[in-house]
């Protein structure tokens, strides 16, 4: 990481806020009736995969932007679990977290104002909190907090054997392609108990969004399972830093 303090806190606040534009907006554009990507009716809509490059493509083109200067965490669970383990300074996570989740709720807000014709068309309460939050298919609060886990770990386990690696052989471009495509595969892969959030800013900070703005037709926000993202995936990232510690060092 190389810039100031100052200039770190708005790569998190944009790096963040591109992620859940790209990734709640291909949801939103699949989920949302009459868009162009849930298509006419009677026709599939964009799909998992729709959703997965949204996401993936949402992690890697901000690394590639601002990688070089916050470290592209995006991530209030990758932020913790890199001063748990020692390699983030606790001083300034407060921040980090803050501008992270300020980042989610304003990506929120420009997808709710872009979509705003289509929500007032769609009816269904559960797909239009699909395109804020997330929530265990099966109706789970123990099998979601698994899935959020056992996603974190293996998602931060990975990124920090592709940046660890790609940085030793200077490469860090070949690093966050892989990062995006490792998001990728973990929603096509384990995205389909949960949705998945592995980042508490990502469902969180949308949550709140849902709760507060008079979005047609939006239902119950769900709160009973709100901690269900922001625990489980801070776990799986703690774990998952850990064990790479443990096997490879930092």
């Amino acid at each position: 990481m190389s810039g100031t303090w100052d200039a770190r806190l708005a790569a998190e606040f944009f790096g963040t806020m591109i992620l859940v534009m790209f990734g709640n907006g291909a949801v939103a554009n699949s989920f949302l009736k009459d868009t162009t990507g849930n298509g006419d009716p009677g026709q599939a809509n964009g799909g998992w995969l729709f959703i997965a490059f949204g996401y993936g493509f949402g992690v890697m083109i901000p690394a590639m932007m601002f990688g070089s200067i916050s470290g592209n965490h995006l991530n209030p669970a990758i932020t913790l679990a890199e001063a748990f383990a020692g390699i983030f300074p606790w001083t300034h996570v407060t921040g980090y977290l803050i501008a992270q989740f300020a980042g989610a709720m304003f990506g929120q807000l420009l997808i709710v104002l872009i979509y705003w014709p289509y929500y007032k068309r769609t009816k269904d309460q559960g797909l239009i909190l699909g395109t804020f939050s997330t929530a265990d298919a099966a109706g789970s609060k123990l099998n979601g907090f698994l899935a959020e886990t056992v996603g974190t770990f293996a998602l931060v386990f990975g990124a920090m054997g592709l940046y660890r690696g790609m940085f030793f052989h200077q490469n860090v471009d070949i690093a966050n392609i892989g990062g995006g495509l490792l998001i990728a595969t973990m929603v096509i892969s384990l995205g389909g108990p949960t949705g998945p959030a592995l980042n508490p800013a990502r469902d969180l900070g949308p949550r709140i969004v849902h709760a507060l703005m008079p979005i047609p037709n939006k239902g119950d926000s769900h709160w009973e399972y709100s901690w269900v993202p922001v625990l489980g995936s801070i776990v799986g990232a703690v774990i998952g830093i850990f064990v790479y510690k443990i096997f490879f060092g930092l």
